[in-house]
């Protein structure tokens, strides 16, 4: 999950600390990411970024292409069962996240990445947890941006 958020929302959660160098160092370190893989995301991430780009010409070639690509009835999906310390982390970022979603008549948290990084870092007994917080992590201000119902989940 913390690979998924680093890799993800860095540019947006690399302001909740001051030694941006040090925490992606970090980072990197305890999500196994080498610098050919890093290479590799940012090449993946470009070549994504130019597709959209050209893509945004023809808005209704990308809304077909959608259309199409789209599995129904569970179709070509493979869920992969979640481990339990992940459905701890979801469940609890769950309870912090002041979002909430109308699915099938029940009420259900949108959980944000702040919202999980928030979790994982006020971990008082885990190692990663207590790691974020020694990197200089801001806290307050992470558990003010993840609970502030003005600011929407990024879509």
């Amino acid at each position: 999950m913390l690979v998924g958020i680093y890799i993800y929302e860095w540019d947006r959660l690399s302001t909740f600390w001051e030694d941006r160098e040090q925490v992606e160092g970090f980072l990197q370190r305890i999500c196994s990411i080498s610098p050919q893989r890093w290479h590799h995301w940012i090449e993946l991430y470009d070549k994504q970024r130019h597709q959209e780009e050209a893509e945004m010409v023809s808005p209704w070639r990308r809304l077909m292409h959608r259309a199409r690509s789209t599995p129904t009835d569970g179709e070509g999906e493979e869920n992969l069962p979640y481990s339990s310390e992940l459905e701890q982390v979801l469940l609890s970022a769950g309870e912090i996240s002041p979002f909430r979603d109308a699915v099938d008549g029940r009420s259900i948290p949108v959980v944000t990445s702040e919202c999980v990084l928030l979790f994982i870092a006020r971990q008082g007994e885990s190692e990663i947890g207590r790691s974020l917080r020694d990197t200089g992590l801001d806290v307050s201000a992470l558990e003010r941006a993840a609970r502030d119902p003005r600011r929407a989940p990024h879509r």
